[in-house]
């Protein structure tokens, strides 16, 4: 009879005594995992448009153009919404059902190297943000001509 192990957490503190080198490596780690015990608030879709093209759209209704920011950091794309609506305001209203959040938040994606915000565009409710993998000349794979002698 075979037994089965199940991960059920992932401790990186104690994984990180025995790696050295690999602090950069742990913090993204640790970062990933961190965020999945998160919500997923708010939803969003990742598409990829071309081989080095992508589009990640994400449903901020309720936020405005100045509530919301786009910064890349190192390798990291980072949208936020910052919620402008005061809770005494929400209190005075009377919701029979409030279904839309009002709630601050903060989304990072891992970018690969070379890739870069081309822009960003909100409309109807949903923030579409473009990217661009460009991959410089001097990185690219180049073909080597063979000679050869008679």
């Amino acid at each position: 009879m075979t037994k089965t192990l199940h991960l059920r957490s992932f401790d990186i503190p104690s994984i990180h005594k025995f790696g050295i080198g690999f602090d950069t490596m742990f913090d993204d780690l640790h970062r990933m995992h961190s965020q999945q015990t998160n919500t997923n608030y708010p939803p969003y879709n990742v598409v990829q448009i071309t081989e080095d093209e992508y589009m990640i759209s994400m449903a901020v209704a309720g936020f405005g153009l100045d509530n919301l920011s786009v910064t890349k950091d190192k390798n990291f794309l980072i949208i936020e919404g910052k919620n402008t609506i005061k809770e005494e305001d929400l209190n005075e209203t009377n919701y029979l059902h409030r279904g839309i959040s009002a709630r601050d938040f903060r989304r990072e994606f891992k970018l690969a190297d070379h890739v870069e915000i081309e822009n960003a565009h909100l409309e109807l409710g949903i923030l579409n943000v473009h990217l661009k993998r460009e991959i410089p000349e001097e990185q690219k794979p180049k073909s080597i001509a063979i000679t050869y002698t008679k």
